[in-house]
C-alpha cells in the first residue's frame, strides 16, 4: 500500500497533479478541500462550519478535519493506497494520521511537496478565482491570509516529515506534464 501526502501551498497544483497521479498509481485521492466544498454545497453541518473558516481564509479545526478524513479512508478500505491532498495541515493532524494508519497496519510512505514561489501562486489563485466560484480565490487579501496560515501553521510539517526521512521537495513550476514527471520520479521510489 502506498500512502502519499501531496503537499504545497494554496495554488501549487496539488489537485491537478493528484488527479493525474491517482490514475497512474491506482490510488484514491482524498482532497479535504473537495470534501469540504461538497459539504458546503450541500449545506451539511460540517459544510456550514467549514465555510465559516474557509471564507476567512482560516484553516478548519483539526478535530473536524481528522474525523472527516477517517470517514473517507474507511469508505475506501480496499484501496491500494491514498494521496492525501490538503491533509495533514498541522503537526497534530500528522500525528493523528500516523496513529490512524498505524492502527490499520500501514504508514505514510512520504510527503511530496510542490515548491512554487508565492507571487506566482497569487497569480494562479486569482486566475482560478475567475472560474472556480471559490470566494477565497478572488480576493488577494484572503489569499495572502491563506499563505500566512500556511507559513505559520502548515509549513512546519516539512520539518516533521524531514525528521522521519520522508520529505521530498519537487519543483512545481513548469508544464503540467513536466511537474507530473518530476512527481512520478519520486513516487516510483517510495
Amino acid at each position: 500500500m502506498k500512502n502519499i501526502v501531496l503537499f504545497g501551498p494554496p495554488g501549487a497544483g496539488k489537485g491537478t497533479q493528484a488527479t493525474l497521479l491517482k490514475e497512474k498509481y491506482n490510488l484514491v485521492h482524498i482532497s479535504t478541500g473537495d470534501v469540504f466544498r461538497f459539504n458546503i454545497k450541500n449545506q451539511t453541518e460540517l459544510g456550514l462550519l467549514a465555510k465559516k473558516y474557509m471564507d476567512e481564509g482560516d484553516l478548519v479545526p483539526d478535530e473536524v478535519t481528522i474525523n472527516m478524513l477517517k470517514a473517507e479512508v474507511e469508505k475506501n478500505a480496499d484501496a491500494n493506497g491514498f494521496i492525501f491532498d490538503g491533509f495533514p495541515r498541522t503537526e497534530s493532524q500528522a500525528i493523528a494520521l500516523d496513529a490512524f494508519l498505524t492502527e490499520k497496519g500501514v504508514q505514510i510512505n512520504g510527503m511530496v511537496a510542490l515548491e512554487v514561489p508565492e507571487d506566482l501562486l497569487v497569480e494562479r489563485l486569482l486566475e482560478r478565482g475567475k472560474t472556480s466560484g471559490r470566494t477565497d480565490d478572488t480576493d488577494e487579501g484572503k489569499i495572502r491570509n491563506r499563505f500566512n496560515e500556511y507559513n505559520t501553521k502548515t509549513a512546519v510539517l516539512k520539518e516533521y516529515y524531514q525528521a522521519q526521512g520522508n520529505y521530498y521537495g519537487v519543483n512545481g513550476v513548469g508544464s503540467i506534464e513536466d511537474i507530473t514527471n518530476r512527481l512520478a520520479d519520486v513516487f516510483d521510489k517510495l
